[in-house]
């Protein structure tokens, strides 16, 4: 009906011989690759095992990634300078092939060009007045054909500090393309106050200008020709006295020193008079 012991023992140790011997450990380790024998060699080197070249193909993708990833190298602006007296100076190099000569404009006794040149290393040579020629100042170098060339070095690094101020420029144009006014319909009319907002009445006097020494009382003990010193507030100030009879009598008082004041009482102005000037000051 089933097994006996001794077979399932049998059983047991042939499949536990069988697992060492196929994996070459024990259960629970790690296989070791055995390559004794030439068979064991053609396994790995079968068709039906693709993992070496899927790796080298997710390798060769990789690459690919990361070089479409890289941004594309830009041209930096370059100066080329040429000092002396002269007529005419022109610029070829290996960036243009030395193809053709690109002119150096004049400031008085110096001729500039500005050329944009990819990262790298450049050969250049000046054409003065119908003659090649190299700038002794600037690095130079012998090509095969024992060419002396001026030589310049584009690198990425010297230009690092204009990406930066671009960036930072990009960032304050994209800022400043906010409006800070609120949207809506703009237009141009004159402003007409309401009726609740006109005066309907002159504003109210400030108290400290009720104090009035025009005329004041003074003590018995004070010299009736000397006033009382009036307050700071008080100076440069016109005052006025009730109308009577027709007449208005004005005052103003102002500091002469820095202990003496003198309030003078000007010409008495009839109402007539008054009205004249008024409608003067508000015509002007």
């Amino acid at each position: 009906m089933g097994n006996t012991s001794s077979e399932r023992a049998a059983i047991g140790h042939g499949e536990k011989a069988q697992r060492r011997d196929s994996r070459g450990t024990k259960e629970g380790e790690r296989p070791k690759i055995l390559m004794d024998s030439p068979e064991d060699a053609d396994i790995f080197h079968s068709d039906d095992i693709k993992a070496p070249l899927g790796k080298e193909e997710f390798l060769e993708w990789q690459q690919d990634l990361e070089v479409d990833e890289k941004a594309p190298m830009l041209d930096r602006p370059t100066v080329f300078r040429w000092t002396g007296e002269c007529k005419e100076v022109y610029l070829s190099g290996s960036f243009n092939n030395w193809a053709n000569k690109i002119p150096l404009i004049r400031s008085q006794n110096t001729f500039v060009a500005i050329v944009d040149l990819p990262e790298g290393e450049h050969q250049y040579k000046f054409y003065v007045d119908g003659q090649w020629t190299h700038d002794p100042a600037e690095p130079v170098v012998t090509s095969q054909m024992g060419t002396v060339n001026n030589i310049i070095q584009v690198k990425k690094t010297d230009f690092e500090v204009f990406d930066a101020l671009m960036v930072d420029s990009q960032k304050c144009s994209d800022v400043s393309d906010l409006s800070s006014s609120p949207p809506g319909p703009y237009h141009q009319e004159a402003y007409v106050p309401k009726q609740e907002e006109k005066f309907k009445s002159p504003p109210i006097l400030p108290p400290h200008l009720l104090q009035v020494i025009l005329n004041k009382d003074t003590g018995i003990s004070c010299d009736p020709a000397l006033l009382p010193e009036p307050n700071h507030v008080m100076l440069n100030h016109l005052y006025a006295l009730s109308i009577k009879d027709g007449v208005m009598v004005l005052s103003a008082t102002h500091r002469e020193s820095t202990d003496k004041f003198r309030c003078s009482g000007g010409p008495s102005v009839t109402v007539g008079t008054l009205n004249h000037l008024d409608e003067k000051i508000k015509a002007n």
